[in-house]
């Protein structure tokens, strides 16, 4: 069938969709990261979270966490020195008489955060999980003698903080990709906004969290969108509860974040344990392409359709006067009338409860998230930064790293003959 001159026309106007070149975030602006920081929210909504403390921190310590190397404070406690010649970290205890002098004691210039956080871990039990204002060393976990967050001395905590890219997000790269922010502006003014944030260390009550039972929601201009496993491996039980878990969690939502967070959008993580009646507060975390989607795409949570907000009650004015007695028939239509509209009502309302669910998303037993073993869990943080900063170099850059390495390990072995000698 031949297509007329004027269809042609037609169609060459007609504006095309346009392919997305970005994503179709909002405007992220650092009054959004500093409202997801934990020291931030963390006082509105104590009454929701797991038992923490929060230790505001110094410019000294800032200092300890970004400076290179892994220097620990003496251990009071310790019962002997030690050291580890082949990881390059050292305590201030291997050497009994340098040990005297503050000057090898870094935490000589922020002794009281130090007592602080004895004390802190005395007061939790004993036992901590240690965070900064957003992100916990979960990439450094392989460095700690019990291979989790579980820290029982301050030194286990610094070495955790030290050794995680995390960590050293949150301390040099916190605004990135905030519009309102950026490194050249940075470097040319003398006033640095990374240097006017709280930092804070955040120091939980350890508790055994069952994973199988974490979750992370998605909002949308204040509307709960989606929700999915944190843990990405398959749980039967869950899609037995599927529609429990996702009432008391929207319910939660509801309740306690939905009117009380100053952004319409962000993320927020929550634990509900068994008997799966009540939902704990993890985490809140920022509407930005650094969140983890987990078994989302952002493109999917960007673009999917949100509910919409239920209407205000309205009011409507019935004029007083005197009883009109009407005839049964007049009657009788009126409240036939009446019946339909309200059946009416319930049925669109009832259709928008069957579209507008939040999407809960869990892994399948045949997904390949579920079986994958080969990658361990934030591999790509397990090296050293020195190493990769010494293979973007090529041959030479690896080469003067190892020459320095073997020097650092020749020092260290003369240093124990010395010491066996004496």
């Amino acid at each position: 069938m031949p297509v007329a001159e004027a269809d042609l026309a037609d169609a060459s106007t007609t504006p095309q969709p346009q392919s997305l070149t970005r994503l179709p975030f909002p405007q992220c602006t650092r009054s959004h990261i500093l409202h997801c920081s934990y020291h931030y929210w963390h006082p509105k909504y104590r009454a929701i979270t797991p038992k923490a403390r929060l230790i505001p921190l110094s410019q000294p310590f800032l200092d300890y966490l970004r400076a290179d190397g892994i220097i620990l404070p003496p251990d009071d406690n310790a019962p002997e020195a030690w050291s580890d010649s082949d990881s390059g970290i050292y305590s201030s205890t291997d050497n009994p008489s340098d040990s005297e002098d503050e000057d090898d004691d870094p935490s000589a210039q922020w002794r009281e955060i130090h007592q602080s956080i004895k004390s802190t871990i005395a007061e939790l039990g004993g036992k901590v999980v240690p965070k900064l204002n957003w992100s916990a060393p979960k990439d450094a976990t392989w460095i700690n003698a019990t291979n989790s967050m579980e820290c029982r001395t301050p030194s286990d905590i610094y070495l955790l903080l030290k050794s995680s890219d995390f960590v050293t997000h949150d301390l040099e790269h916190a605004f990135d990709d905030c519009e309102d922010y950026s490194h050249s502006d940075t470097a040319a003014s003398a006033a640095d906004p990374l240097s006017e944030i709280p930092y804070h260390l955040v120091l939980r009550k350890y508790l055994l969290l069952n994973p199988s039972v974490e979750f992370r929601c998605f909002v949308r201009n204040r509307k709960l969108i989606a929700l999915c496993q944190r843990d990405l491996n398959h749980f039967e039980f869950l899609f037995k509860m599927q529609s429990k878990l996702r009432d008391r969690i929207q319910k939660f939502f509801d309740e306690k974040l939905r009117d009380t967070f100053p952004d319409e959008n962000f993320t927020f993580d929550v634990y509900v344990p068994p008997p799966h009646d009540r939902v704990w507060l993890i985490d809140l975390n920022p509407w930005a392409i650094r969140t983890d989607p987990l078994i989302f795409s952002w493109m999917e949570l960007l673009t999917m359709p949100e509910p919409r907000l239920p209407a205000p009650a309205q009011t409507v004015r019935i004029p007083l006067g005197p009883a009109v007695q009407l005839p049964v028939s007049e009657l009788q239509a009126m409240q036939l009338l009446e019946s339909d509209s309200e059946e009416s009502l319930l049925s669109e309302e009832e259709a928008e409860e069957d579209i507008f669910v939040p999407e809960f998303r869990l892994v399948k037993r045949d997904d390949p998230e579920a079986y994958n073993f080969n990658t361990p869990q934030f591999s790509a943080h397990k090296l050293p930064r020195e190493v990769v900063d010494a293979s973007k170099e090529g041959v030479g850059g690896l080469r003067e790293f190892a020459d320095q390495w073997k020097e650092i390990l020749a020092k260290r072995q003369q240093a124990d003959q010395d010491s066996d000698g004496d």
